[in-house]
């Protein structure tokens, strides 16, 4: 997926969108997102998670397939907003899948720990590959190869993809959470919290720096690796294994902090871009295996399809705002400025709510 990171902006711009529509092209997508994601968890909780592994990957690749058919700014809004509906149901399902084979919570964070490297090596090279793609096959081509590789993919998975466990229909309706049991649990609302506020944060980071190619003429390449930069610094936070034994909510703190920290850096250029992108991107792989943990201590596995669609719902929420307020107030005052303030008001509500879930009176005031 990441190898359409570079390309997707300046595309759009090619066909004729303006920067407040390539905003709102990235937020309707989410926005597609998210509704999927709040449709996906009652479904894999109910009916398993191979289906909406395997599905929604082979309807994404058609779909990419399609828009290198795309000749206006509308089709690939229409087409970004099927896409974003489609992939809603994948991650939800793949992290209930990876969370069930998890015998205990040490090997739980050492599955996302995992998962969190691997996804970060795909960010590390797909934005290159995309971006030299895009300059030697020109946009089209490039998501033609995109779809190709999900189809293939998808095929893949229908053979070696195998839910952990076999239970009859009525066991899972007897046994699953509900929306409400889940977003009961205090800890839940500090994770929920900290992933809007990141996925803000990242929501800006992917629209700006694309959008150089646009703005300051440089090449899709060259923005890949900026991209790259960032996934770079995530691997280098997954590689230090002895974090992964901390506390999860402190490491969402900490994680938090940093990358707010990072922005008021960006905007005030106290260090080069590529740096500062390294930076956050260290923060980020600090974050994102916590996010997965948190979720899994606070929340039984009979609730993790739930949980898990809440959780990419508040990450699609984050880029629905972030995509949105970046294409509406870039021409005005700095995007990364206000996501900086975002991430220290929110990272302001989650230590307060923290510090109040041991003492009852504070932690009813939240609930």
């Amino acid at each position: 997926m990441s190898v359409q990171a570079p390309l997707f902006a300046p595309f759009a711009a090619t066909l004729g969108a303006s920067s407040v529509l390539i905003g709102i092209m990235m937020s309707t997508g989410q926005i597609a997102n998210l509704t999927g994601n709040l449709i996906a968890g009652p479904l894999i909780d109910r009916y398993g998670k191979k289906l909406f592994i395997t599905l929604p990957m082979m309807i994404s690749g058609g779909l990419f397939i399609a828009h290198s058919f795309a000749t206006d700014a509308t089709t690939l809004l229409v087409l970004r907003v099927a896409n974003g509906f489609a992939l809603a149901f994948l991650i939800p399902s793949a992290l209930a899948l990876l969370s069930s084979y998890a015998k205990n919570s040490q090997q739980q964070g050492k599955n996302m720990a995992i998962y969190g490297m691997l996804m970060t090596i795909a960010s590390i090279l797909a934005p290159l590959a995309g971006g030299n793609l895009g300059n030697l096959l020109g946009y089209e081509a490039t998501y033609f190869f995109i779809g190709s590789g999900l189809l293939l993919i998808s095929i893949y998975t229908l053979g070696y993809i195998h839910d952990s466990s076999a239970v009859s229909l009525s066991d899972k309706l007897n046994s699953t959470l509900t929306f409400g049991q889940v977003l009961a649990l205090p800890t839940v609302h500090i994770i929920l919290a900290t992933g809007f506020a990141v996925m803000y944060i990242h929501g800006v980071i992917i629209y700006e720096v694309p959008y150089l190619a646009v703005e300051m003429g440089y090449s899709t390449a060259r923005t890949g690796l900026l991209l790259s930069l960032m996934a770079t610094g995530t691997l280098t936070s997954l590689s230090l294994f002895f974090l992964h034994r901390l506390d999860p909510v402190k490491r969402l703190m900490f994680g938090l902090f940093g990358m707010s920290m990072t922005l008021f850096a960006i905007f005030t250029d106290m260090l080069a871009l590529p740096i500062l992108l390294f930076v956050v991107g260290f923060f980020f792989g600090i974050v994102m295996p916590a996010m997965a943990t948190a979720i899994t201590d606070a929340v039984s596995k009979k609730g993790h399809g739930r949980a898990f669609g809440l959780m990419s719902s508040f990450y699609s929420l984050g880029i629905i705002v972030s995509s949105f307020v970046t294409g509406v107030v870039r021409d005005v005052i700095s995007p990364y400025f206000i996501a900086f303030v975002i991430g220290m008001i929110i990272l302001t509500f989650i230590g307060y709510k923290k510090m109040g879930i041991p003492s009852g009176s504070r932690a009813k005031s939240f609930q």
